[in-house]
């Protein structure tokens, strides 16, 4: 590369030798980076961890192409979402963000999977630690911060709590196309799984309903075994149940330190062996996907990302206190609600 970088210096000096300016350091950039990409493969083919299975006669496979394209995208995508719970951690302590907050760091691999397996048209329902799937379904990152520091331009995300085996029950009743999922981060709260259930096999939990276990921190593994139980419910056999096994990061909301009931050894050992952002960047690297030059631009992308997302967020008005009855409904015609005494109401607008 040194040399044809020489090469390219000298023939575009001329005779003269004059120095390298201008449109001529653009083309030695263009041409450069045009040798660089063609250089880089545009898939491999990758051995990912085979999934149990429950009441299944067919399993995902246990092997997956990724593309260039795709790499570089759902690294992005997790790095993204990895920066901007970071950036929300910081938040909350500098009492920016406050109340309830749940950070999804270490877990990006199962929301980045699960998008990539179906389809942006099909519908997803979350609860609490939400952030990573707000991202992928398209809400910008200057929303969600924005959101979650209360301010004038903001998202606000729907929450669904159930009784989860009568909705398993409904579902199989009905035999509705519907993938449940539990991400299962090993700790409820602060209980560890093992500590708190007799059967720590979540994916058998529906009982008739079809389960998978899956490796949760691996986005291939994920985005195989989503594609395989949408293409389950899509050929009308009803609903089935995906175990992601994977770790959260930081504690269960940012109340708890995380550190009481688990060492801190734990959390670095899992971040050192499966974090999912490493094994990713490893394959592409060790495959010819990418180089460690291109992977570092899209780092310091995201972090100038989430920084004007910050900024933004914390130096945009609060919303007007007369707006804080709105969108209780939606595209309902505007009525009144009542304030903390019969005396203040307020519109509510949809």
């Amino acid at each position: 590369m040194q040399k044809m970088l020489s090469l390219l210096s000298r023939v575009l000096k001329g005779p003269a030798q004059k120095p390298v300016t201008g449109a001529a350091n653009e083309a030695v950039r263009v041409m450069v980076a045009s040798r660089n990409y063609a250089d880089f493969a545009s898939e491999a083919t990758f051995d990912i961890k085979k999934c149990d299975i429950h009441r299944l006669e067919e399993e995902p496979p246990t092997q997956a192409v990724l593309t260039r394209e795709e790499g570089l995208q759902y690294y992005r995508t997790m790095q993204t979402i990895r920066r901007m719970e970071l950036k929300s951690d910081q938040l909350y302590k500098q009492k920016i963000i406050r109340g309830f907050c749940h950070l999804y760091d270490g877990q990006e691999a199962c929301c980045v999977g699960l998008e990539s397996g179906i389809n942006p048209t099909d519908h997803l329902i979350t609860a609490y630690r939400a952030h990573g799937y707000t991202y992928t379904r398209g809400v910008s990152v200057k929303e969600i911060l924005a959101e979650l520091t209360v301010h004038f331009i903001s998202v606000s995300d729907g929450s669904w709590m159930g009784q989860i085996f009568e909705n398993y029950n409904m579902a199989a009743l009905w035999k509705l196309p519907c993938i449940f999922i539990c991400e299962n981060n090993r700790y409820g709260m602060g209980t560890s799984v093992e500590r708190a259930a007799a059967s720590t096999d979540y994916y058998k939990r529906g009982d008739y309903i079809p389960g998978l276990r899956v490796d949760g921190m691996d986005v291939l593994c994920v985005r195989e075994a989503t594609k395989f139980a949408a293409d389950h419910c899509r050929s009308g056999k009803g609903p089935i149940l995906m175990e992601l096994q994977t770790y959260r990061y930081h504690g269960h909301s940012m109340s708890d330190p995380g550190v009481s009931y688990r060492t801190r050894e734990e959390i670095q050992e899992v971040r050192s062996k499966s974090d999912p952002i490493t094994l990713l960047k490893d394959r592409m690297l060790n495959n010819n996907l990418s180089n460690v030059e291109e992977l570092k631009e899209i780092d310091v992308e995201v972090r100038k990302e989430i920084e004007e997302a910050a900024q933004f967020a914390t130096t945009d008005p609060e919303p007007p206190l007369e707006e804080i009855a709105n969108h209780i409904y939606r595209n309902d015609p505007t009525f009144d609600v009542r304030g903390a005494n019969l005396w203040i109401k307020y519109k509510s607008a949809s």
